[in-house]
């Protein structure tokens, strides 16, 4: 039986694969601690043996019908960015997929109400959402396999909280993996205007695009770290006012996965948090609490637990 044993909110911002004198000229000389915050992550869990797959829910992979989840044995190239090609520039990636898995996700969709499909064409694209996270924390583990889930534009919460609960069905149908789940994007995501966007490029979230938007990120950062997903959930029409990244269906999709309202992991936080052109970002990790993520067993996949409606 396989089981999620860690996951995270993380921030893929292209700024932290830009060279270090081009960071520190965009920040006033200091470094952003995006890039330290991945590091230290990078030493303290991804560099260790306790897991053998990571599964990126990717905010910047929309797709339209259905889900989708990657299955190639391994995907390889040069990666540049349709949005910044000259910041993210035939950068090289080369790390093993995990088809089984993916072929266990999808076929636990029916029982979950939803459609997955996992598609193994070597030409299917990659995004910077899983690439620039990647070459931080995986590149250079060569065993560590890494798969991608998109979100659907023409989903809805319910939608990708069912997604959620399909992954976590389908990794325990895997035997003996053990995964680690990526929610690959921001919080509140609205950029400054492009005539004024280079007077807010520093980290400092000063420049976050509004105060309010500021603070109902950092409501949501407080409710992360209490270990209070519930509080998370049941505000999210108030967030959307707020327009997080992929209307934060990255974490909703991490949230159906451990247990939704149930979940009470408590995050630790690398780096601080901070701005780029408007928009909130951070690095936010859950270890899975020793009672298990829902504090009803050290090991079973929530979704596996309770009964789901597929109304």
């Amino acid at each position: 039986m396989g089981e999620i044993v860690g996951a995270g909110l993380l921030a893929h911002v292209p700024t932290i694969v830009l060279p270090e004198k081009s960071r520190l000229e965009l920040n006033g000389g200091k470094e952003i601690t995006l890039v330290t915050g991945l590091e230290q992550l990078r030493g303290d869990v991804f560099e260790g043996d306790g897991y053998d797959t990571v599964v990126v829910l990717d905010s910047h992979w929309a797709t339209t019908v259905e889900f989708v989840v990657t299955a190639q044995d391994r995907r390889a190239g040069l990666f540049t960015s349709e949005e910044l090609p000259r910041g993210m520039c035939r950068m090289p990636y080369d790390f093993p997929g995990d088809p089984e898995l993916a072929r266990n996700i999808a076929s636990s969709a029916d029982r979950h109400g939803t459609w997955i499909t996992a598609i193994d064409d070597a030409y299917l694209p990659v995004y910077y959402a899983t690439i620039n996270l990647w070459k931080f924390l995986g590149e250079g583990l060569t065993d560590k396999r890494w798969v991608t889930i998109g979100v659907c534009q023409t989903g809805d919460m319910e939608d990708h909280l069912r997604l959620g609960r399909a992954l976590a069905d389908g990794i325990a149908a895997t035997p003996g993996r053990r995964v680690l789940l990526i929610a690959s994007g921001a919080l509140s995501h609205t950029f400054w205007p492009l005539r004024e966007l280079r007077d807010h490029e520093a980290s400092d979230p000063v420049h976050i695009f509004t105060p309010e938007a500021r603070e109902a990120d950092h409501e949501r950062i407080a409710w992360f770290k209490e270990g209070r997903h519930d509080k998370v959930l049941d505000t999210m029409d108030e967030f959307w006012k707020f327009r997080p990244e992929a209307k934060f269906f990255h974490y909703l999709m991490m949230a159906g996965a451990l247990g939704e309202r149930a979940c009470t992991a408590r995050a630790r936080q690398y780096g601080e948090y901070e701005n780029s052109i408007g928009t909130g970002q951070v690095h936010l990790w859950f270890d899975r609490p020793e009672d298990g993520w829902t504090g009803t067993g050290p090991h079973a996949p929530a979704a596996t637990r309770t009964p789901r409606s597929h109304a």
